[in-house]
Formats: C-alpha cells, structure tokens, sequence
C-alpha cells in the first residue's frame, strides 16, 4: 500500500463543510487527505454540504459520499456550509460503525459531529483549518472574539486530539488551553504546480511585454486577507518600475469593488487544475499579505510553480521558507517591509530568478505522502481497538 501502511484497514468517517471542487486551503487538503487514505485501503464514509438536487449518496470504491442538507455562504456564489444533522450523522454511524470519525469544520455540521459521535460512543478527532480569531478584526465585530474563542475551545475540548498544521500554532492553542494537540502538516503537489506549467500565450492575453514583472495574488478576494496591502505594495512597485502587471486569482466579496477602483488589475476568477497552475507559472513574484491564516496553502502551490515570494514570516512561509534565501519575508507587524521586498523584487530580476529556484527546491522536499502517512498514524492511535 502507498506509504508503507500496516495493520488492519480502517473504517473512518470524514465530516467537513468544504470539499474539492471547492477552492479553499481547507478543500484542497481534505482532497488530499480522503485520497491517501483510500489509496492505504481504508473505507471512508464523507460527509459534506449538499451541492445540489443531482448531487446523491454514492459509493466508489473504498469512498462513500453522503451530501448533507447546506446553504450557501454569504459572498461566495458556489461554497456552502452545512446545517445541523445530528440525527442523521448517528443513524447512518448506528448502520455502519467507524472506528475514528476526523472533524475538519467547527460549524453546523462539525458540531453536529461530536453530538452523534458521543451518542455512537466513536473518538473525534478535530482539525484547527481556520483561524476564526482573526476574522473578528478583518469585519469589524472584535466584541464576538471572546464568545468564539469560548465555542471553538469547547469544540475541539470534545475531541481526543486536535490538529493543526504548524508547531507556532499548536503552541499558540496549547496557551489558550487546548489539550492534545498534534501538528499535521501541508504537502506540495510538485507535478501539477511546476515552473514547466509557464504559458506563453497566457501572459500575452494578460498584455505582458518582454521582461515585464508579473505579480499575482491567489486566494479569497475578501476584508480578511489584507489586500488593501497587496494593492499598496504593487502600486508602489509600478510607480517605481513601470513594466509591472497584476493579476488576482480567487473569487469573493471584495472582488466588485476591487475591480472598480483598479481597472488596470487583471482578475482571473476562481482558477482550478492546470488552469490554476498556469495562472500560478505565468507570473514572476507571489503576493501574499494575509496575517489570518492557519497553513497557507497558496504559499507552498507558489513555491511549487517557482515563483519568488513575498509574504510575511509566519505559518507556511515561517515554517519552509528562509527569508532572503528562498521568499522575502517581512516580520508581521511590519507592513512596510512588505511593500520594500515588493518594491525590491519589481526592480531585480536576478534575485527573482535566484528565489524562483530556490523556492521550488524548497516545495520539492516538502511530501503529501508523508503528511499522509501521519495522518494515518494519528487515526490509528486515537482509534476504537478492533
């Protein structure tokens, strides 16, 4: 089996409110996560938000998919989050036991999880994707942080162990009084993000001249990933150095006005696949200002792609990458130094290139088999005995 697993095949249910084709760091590793099981012969049951009428219970291979009743999320036209489903979760749990169910989302149906698992007498193990904290400052309500600081730690107190993908925040939760947290890392999907995925003809329909820097900014367009930053730091590097373009790639909230108030920006849309890996080999330099993530995802895709990257030193960036050696990263109360690496960057085409090829050897040494092996071990041991 892929990744070495030994002892008896497991029966593990997965409850989370987002899934591929959703475009999130939270989908994609939860894809990654449900394939590497399968692929090391165990059963998964997965429960997800409904996508629609045609979208039914299904069974392929070692993967059984249950679509859940959900409704839409508010600014986002296709992702959804799941209603409570208490009693369905525990029938279905009654009909076909698991050994460890893994709770990715704290909402509706993440909650709903722990009420039918304590019900079925199954272990839950929980999964910290989303720092919800920080989004309390980004839309203005920080009079809710500690009424969700209080639910979150009560979700994932009902849990036998609690994941999170980097030892900063295992001990940032350890200090908030979490117990039984473990670090379960992201990986680098080094085949279909790859520097050889450059498109010529990409860059031309982006009005590209020869030698012109292209920044691109990847992720949810909303108040929470900082962007008024982003749009600072390339406006500067442009005044400085005329022959640069930016393209956003991502879908959300704050795209409408964004487009209003910059027409010159280029926006992609939601990009998945080749498609996204295109968007991310085409351009020069990745913009990452977000200071609310839990991994970051977008930063290990960009190094992948051999892009040189600009982010601040904290989560994926902290943890893979070195500052002047591999990504230029600013200390994160430090937003000037942000805008200055950017300038730098638009205005130094050879360190561009040293970055670009240091970063991708960087993302060729970080493996989704080994988080997947992990993530095995951890289910394993936190398991009901056969």
């Amino acid at each position: 089996m892929a990744g070495g697993s030994t002892g008896r095949p497991l029966r593990i249910g997965i409850v989370t409110e987002t899934y591929p084709p959703d475009v999130n760091g939270c989908a994609m590793t939860m894809g990654r996560l449900v394939d590497g099981l399968q692929r090391r012969g165990h059963h998964v049951q997965l429960f997800r938000p409904r996508r629609g009428p045609d979208d039914g219970h299904r069974t392929d291979g070692l993967l059984e998919t249950v679509p859940l009743a959900g409704l839409p999320i508010p600014g986002y036209r296709v992702q959804k989050f799941g209603l409570p489903a208490p009693c369905s979760l525990a029938h279905f749990w009654g009909a076909w036991p698991v050994d460890v169910i893994y709770a990715a989302t704290e909402g509706p149906l993440g909650r709903s999880t722990i009420h039918a698992a304590k019900l079925r007498r199954i272990p839950v193990v929980s999964g910290f994707h989303t720092n919800w904290l920080s989004y309390t400052s980004s839309y203005g309500i920080p009079f809710l942080g500690r009424a969700i600081a209080w639910y979150l730690r009560r979700f994932h107190h009902r849990s036998v162990c609690v994941l999170c993908p980097t030892h900063d925040l295992r001990k940032e939760l350890v200090a908030r009084g979490y117990g039984n947290v473990e670090v379960l890392s992201r990986g680098a999907d080094t085949e279909l993000f790859s520097p050889a995925r450059r498109n010529a003809d990409l860059r031309q329909q982006w009005g590209v001249a020869e030698g012109d820097t292209v920044f691109v900014y990847v992720g949810r367009l909303a108040e929470e990933k900082n962007l008024a930053l982003t749009v600072r730091a390339f406006e500067r590097a442009q005044h400085a150095h005329p022959g640069t373009r930016f393209v956003l790639v991502g879908d959300g909230p704050s795209r409408e006005p964004l487009e209003r108030q910059h027409p010159k920006f280029i926006f992609s849309g939601f990009q998945r696949g080749e498609a996204l890996a295109e968007h991310y080999a085409s351009a020069d330099v990745f913009l990452f200002p977000s200071l609310s993530e839990t991994f970051g995802n977008v930063t290990i895709e960009a190094a992948a792609s051999g892009l040189a990257i600009v982010a601040f030193d904290y989560a994926a960036a902290h943890m893979h990458l070195e500052d002047g050696e591999s990504a230029l990263l600013a200390a994160c109360d430090d937003p000037d130094g942000f805008v200055a690496a950017t300038v730098r960057l638009a205005g130094d085409p050879a360190l561009v290139r040293l970055l670009r090829t240091r970063a991708r050897e960087v993302a060729e040494s970080i493996s989704w088999e080994r988080i997947c092996d992990e993530f095995e071990r951890i289910l394993r041991s936190c398991a009901c005995p056969a």
